[in-house]
């Protein structure tokens, strides 16, 4: 089978809503090339780092790869695909060189690509994300293992505005809490909830490929009898009252339900908000003080903020 792989030149600011706008357009999976992994100060006892080499990055910037099979529409995929990035300029996001090439890969190679970039990853104090492919050995007794294929939906876990959720989850998530996760993609957040103990999650995704994804990850990691996961828009006709409401979505579509997120929440309930680049920051924080939020901390980790706000109904 012949695939083909789009590479896109763009900026940090822009990975999140490019990487969303080609698993829309049928992407069997992404890589990211971001210069600053090369200079960051890791660990490496989790593999978290491994055989990167400059060669494969920018000098400025990032590259994201995508790769679509090689078809009859795949011209009109290209340009849909064009048109869309073209189209974040509007909620002023800096989409940078914004260059696009495409060539052409094997099968074979399409799937050794994955494996050189993804290895297990600890991500906070209990979570650590491994492939599929990965054999992982808990380094404790309370180390919650999500084991997630980067192939199957958009997103590995190890985005900085995932691993920002994922350790706001665990300050937050008691036993017994019911939880919503808008815009699941993969699935993670939500299982990584229910392994900290939630007793019911709700996973909702627009997106009927990400959806088929999340019930996937969902069973591999055997949660299903806590995690629901339903074809959705945000919160609209969602009913009843929940302990906490998790969102990594971009600051423009969580302004769109700041109101709906109240709504559902039980007083002293707890909205979970990522996905902000650093320059929307006090937009969100703004939106979020005028609907009675309380924001209870802001975790940061590069230009990414997430922020743990309580319902004060």
């Amino acid at each position: 089978m012949k695939w083909s792989e789009l590479s896109i030149h763009t900026t940090q600011e822009a990975v999140e809503p490019v990487c969303n706008i080609l698993h829309e357009a049928g992407a069997s999976g992404v890589v990211i090339e971001d210069p600053e992994d090369l200079v960051k100060e890791r660990e490496d006892h989790f593999g978290e780092i491994y055989q990167l080499s400059p060669n494969d990055y920018p000098e400025e910037g990032v590259i994201i790869k995508a790769y679509l099979q090689v078809n009859s529409f795949l011209g009109e995929t290209v340009d849909g695909i064009k048109d869309a990035i073209n189209g974040l300029l509007i909620y002023g996001i800096d989409i940078g060189h914004n260059t696009v090439k495409i060539s052409e890969v094997n099968e074979e190679e399409w799937a050794t690509a994955w494996k050189k970039y993804y290895k297990p990853v600890k991500i906070s104090k209990y979570i650590t994300i491994t492939p599929t492919w990965e054999e992982y050995i808990p380094q404790s007794e309370d180390e919650c293992i999500i084991e997630l294929d980067p192939g199957m939906a958009f997103g590995t876990g190890t985005h900085p505005t995932t691993v920002l959720c994922i350790q706001a989850i665990e300050k937050k998530i008691t036993a017994n809490d019911h939880v919503i996760d808008v815009g699941t993609g993969t699935g993670v957040l939500s299982i990584a909830a229910a392994k900290l103990g939630a007793e019911k999650v709700l996973a909702l995704d627009l997106d009927e490929v990400a959806v088929q994804s999340a019930t996937i990850n969902v069973k591999l990691n055997k949660v299903q009898d806590t995690v629901t996961v339903k074809q959705n828009n945000l919160l609209e006709q969602v009913t009843g009252e929940v302990d906490v409401v998790v969102a990594n979505i971009l600051a423009e579509v969580i302004l769109r339900f700041i109101d709906d997120a109240r709504r559902i929440l039980k007083n002293d309930g707890t909205f979970i908000t990522s996905g902000i680049i650093r320059n929307k920051r006090q937009e969100v924080e703004h939106a979020l003080l005028e609907n009675g939020f309380i924001i209870e901390e802001t975790l940061e980790m590069d230009d990414w903020i997430a922020f743990i706000a309580k319902n004060n109904k």
